[in-house]
């Protein structure tokens, strides 16, 4: 398993603007590829996309790990599923008594959508 930090998808928290430019207008450079490979890599484990797509799709916009912990696996394994997505950037969480929420900001779905050449509403 790799040690490499991924790059966050974002130039920062509060920033809208996606770090990479749509796929179809230009080639990628080496560091928006790193950034892009570690977004899709961290989607890639079907876990992570199905745990991303529960946080996302959560009424409210954000979930507590007690809600979508039935994905079928251990909670220690989701509980490191969701560190992964944290780590790319793609996922925000935060502590409240024992509980954590999870929440994916505004900014990465558009960011994302760029991305792949789609205009966010």
């Amino acid at each position: 398993m790799s040690n490499a930090k991924a790059l966050p998808l974002l130039t920062s928290d509060a920033d809208v603007e996606p770090c990479c430019p749509p796929l179809t207008e230009r080639p990628l450079t080496a560091e928006e590829a790193v950034r892009t490979a570690a977004m899709f890599k961290a989607l890639g484990d079907p876990v992570r996309l199905r745990l991303f797509s529960l946080v996302a799709s959560h009424e409210g916009g954000e979930a507590c790990v007690c809600d979508i912990s039935d994905v079928g696996v251990s909670q220690p394994t989701v509980s490191h599923h969701l560190k992964k997505l944290r780590e790319a950037g793609l996922l925000a969480s935060e502590r409240r008594g024992t509980w954590v929420y999870y929440r994916v900001e505004p900014s990465v779905l558009q960011a994302m959508g760029h991305l792949l050449g789609q205009r966010a509403a």
